[in-house]
């Protein structure tokens, strides 16, 4: 994996993304916050982030981004979501938003999405389109990106 690689990698930029809503909420608190709401998200999030892992062990195969995969993950969590990982991600960042009462970088949700999508999920699937061809298609036909 190359330098370049590491630092490209979705928690990086979660973290980069949570922290502009950190930042947000330090210099512009606001009132009315929902702490157990935010709370409750980023434990969905990292349930389903712990279940796609769970996954990703049992199918031997990479949970790195950049990596060829060595295999189709289509049962569990993945029957729902061709990307939960990063489904947990949003869920985390919005509950994050929340829970610091971050409520105007709530506008981040959707970039960081469109981020994760072109650096990530886009490439992510040409590669397991030309590993797995049409049993990709199939899988991506009856499986939503973002559940």
């Amino acid at each position: 994996m190359t330098a370049k690689e590491m630092i490209d990698l979705p928690p990086v930029w979660l973290a980069l993304f949570a922290g502009l809503a950190g930042v947000q909420a330090w210099l512009l608190p606001l009132g009315g916050a929902a702490p157990w709401i935010g709370g409750a998200l980023v434990g969905l999030g990292l349930v389903i982030m712990g279940t796609s892992f769970v996954e990703f062990r049992r199918h031997r195969t990479s949970v790195i981004p950049h990596q060829a995969p060595s295999a189709l993950i289509t049962t569990g969590i993945y029957r729902v979501s061709r990307n939960p990982i990063y489904l947990a991600d949003v869920i985390i960042l919005a509950g994050l938003c929340l829970r610091w009462g971050a409520w105007p970088s709530l506008l981040l949700v959707p970039v960081f999405m469109a981020v994760i999508t072109a650096r990530f999920i886009k490439p992510e699937e040409a590669r397991l389109r030309a590993a797995f061809g049409p049993e990709f298609e199939a899988w991506a036909a009856r499986t939503r990106r973002w559940a």
